[in-house]
């Protein structure tokens, strides 16, 4: 009889850890970048110091484009597309983020930088905003926070604490 008090738990205890993991899609960074609005970058690879053409489609509003890569771009309303110059200074190999803001709404793109780019020795560094290089984290914990985090603990321990509350009770009425 133990044996099937202790198969319970252990059934109950892994279709709640098995519903409270995540789907497969949501590992993956950047799946989930869904707008009203288009926007891309064109090309998505390009060398330090080339111009990319930067788009929107169905915007409304202005356009905010940021990105540690090049300075801030806004496309102005009734626009579809605006050019940024990247930084001599740019990382060959890297993956710079470059975030696009209609209105209250956000999303983002890659934008990657090839190496061999064109040299310019005459070339005077200008201050700019450094936001980084967009750098993963492995599929460990991008997109989780502290909140869903908690709340996935809680889960787990309300489904263990009920598993070991049910096995005690039962052991309880079979001893009496």
């Amino acid at each position: 009889m133990r044996a099937i008090r202790v198969a319970s738990a252990a059934l109950l205890t892994a279709t709640a850890l098995t519903l409270t993991a995540p789907p497969a899609s949501a590992a993956v960074a950047g799946e989930e970048n869904i707008t009203s609005f288009g926007f891309r970058v064109t090309p998505s690879t390009i060398a330090a110091g080339g111009q990319v053409t930067l788009s929107v489609d169905g915007c409304q509003n202005n356009t905010k484009v940021t990105s540690g890569v090049f300075d801030d771009v806004t496309i102005p309303k009734g626009r579809t597309t605006a050019t940024a110059k990247v930084f001599w200074d740019a990382k060959p190999g890297a993956m710079y983020e470059v975030t696009f803001t209609c209105g209250q709404e956000s999303g983002t793109t890659d934008l990657t930088i090839v190496g061999g780019g064109q040299s310019n020795p005459s070339h005077q560094p200008t201050p700019h905003h450094t936001r980084g290089v967009k750098a993963g984290v492995g599929g460990s914990s991008d997109g989780f926070d502290a909140q869903q985090i908690a709340l996935g603990g809680a889960l787990i321990a309300g489904v263990l604490g009920t598993a070991y509350y049910w096995t005690r009770r039962r052991a309880g009425q079979d001893d009496a």
